[in-house]
């Protein structure tokens, strides 16, 4: 199976690819759901398909949005640019613009987006018939009904379906929560992640408010749990997923490399789980949830609005090690005598620095590194290569 990585911007980008993934997700400055993610320009775009395709990795773009007429504006121009930097698959959500681009531009393939609510067969069978090659599922769906859509398409078309990350509260995206109480147009990019607010209630005679209390159970009232599924892969394989997608392009670099690492070496058979588990902590998210991937009886929970993790992002391999040292740059602040943990891709994965020199970007010796983004140079004994990352338990 495909494992589908996010990228808001191209370190993103490569950072999922230094860590394994298959293919990755992206959006230019147009008709994306993502608006405030950094997002690629054209001549980044084309960028960013060379490098992916230099490492025989693929790039999907999106085209999400709800659109009006004036969002059309240019879009041949743009499909255009699309087809010249060999994009792999575009990301679609709306039925004229599908229409339109397998008339237009046919060897562009579409994926239809899960904010198109594909439910079932019928449905994914209309967007195969139109030329679509892939269905991105449904949040909403069971495995058992994914299995049962497969029967029934058989390699017709190809099902994509999200195993990791956060989880809109509304039916597969929709929702105007964000429209009202900010005005910016949650189906058009700009969510304010209006969800994740706390909230009061009020009876209507009164002023006083109340805080909405969580039980044992949950709140049960806007905040979803994130999801992960990384114990059930072999499960998504038998329903006749193919590629398996990871949410998060408004999310860090750390999280990209955390997750992807983790999602890579359980589909590379990586048997103990007890360490992805521990590594999916590691990076900022929510309590976890499997959704409704095991039908009505394991309920897509809500949660306290406060992201939780349990270590911190130290900084950033930018050559590969040489000589017993390494250049990094720094995320936050560390000293001599810290220890770092390794996030790597191959066998230094885990294994654990002492700090006991540290080379500031003017050569000069120094204690405490304080000055974020600052490229410094630290003693390694591993060979660490570019894009690895370092970090540290925090207290």
């Amino acid at each position: 199976m495909e494992l589908l990585a996010p990228a808001g911007n191209f370190e993103k980008l490569v950072t999922a690819v230094h860590f394994g993934a298959d293919a990755v997700y992206f959006s230019g400055k147009k008709l994306g759901l993502r608006a405030f993610a950094g997002n690629f320009d054209e001549e980044e775009i084309f960028k960013a398909m060379e490098y992916l395709h230099n490492h025989n990795k693929k790039g999907y773009i999106t085209l999400n949005i709800v659109a009006n007429d004036d969002d059309f504006e240019g879009i041949d121009e743009y499909l255009q640019l699309l087809v010249d930097a060999k994009v792999d698959g575009l990301i679609v959500s709306d039925l004229g613009m599908i229409a339109y681009i397998r008339e237009k531009f046919p060897s562009l393939n579409v994926h239809v987006s899960t904010q198109a609510n594909v439910n079932n067969s019928l449905s994914a069978k209309v967007f195969a018939d139109m030329g679509a090659t892939r269905i991105v599922l449904a949040r909403e769906l069971s495995l058992k009904q994914i299995e049962e859509m497969h029967k029934k398409l058989g390699n017709k078309i190809e099902l994509e379906a999200f195993v990791h990350g956060a989880m809109c509260i509304s039916y597969s995206g929709r929702c105007l929560l964000s429209n009202y109480l900010s005005g910016r147009e949650s189906n058009r990019g700009a969510c304010v992640q209006a969800c994740r607010w706390k909230y009061y209630i009020r009876e209507e005679s009164r002023d006083d408010e109340l805080p909405i209390e969580e039980d044992e159970r949950g709140t049960y009232i806007l905040n979803s749990k994130d999801m992960c599924l990384i114990d059930h892969l072999k499960e998504f394989e038998k329903a006749g997923v193919v590629s398996l997608k990871i949410e998060g392009r408004m999310k860090s670099d750390y999280y990209v490399a955390s997750v992807v690492n983790a999602y890579r070496r359980a589909l590379d058979g990586f048997s103990d789980f007890n360490v992805l588990h521990d590594e999916l902590e590691k990076t900022s998210h929510r309590r976890y949830t499997t959704g409704f991937y095991f039908g009505a009886n394991d309920k897509e929970y809500l949660e306290d609005s406060m992201p939780v993790q349990t270590y911190i992002f130290i900084a950033k391999v930018v050559e590969d090690a040489k000589d017993g040292m390494v250049k990094v740059e720094m995320r936050n602040r560390f000293k001599i005598g810290d220890t770092l943990e390794i996030l790597s891709a191959d066998e230094n994965f885990l294994k654990t620095i002492t700090i006991d020199n540290i080379i500031d970007s003017k050569g000069e010796n120094i204690e405490d590194a304080k000055k974020v983004q600052e490229i410094l140079t630290i003693n390694c004994p591993y060979d660490l290569k570019k894009g690895d990352i370092l970090r540290v338990e925090k207290k």
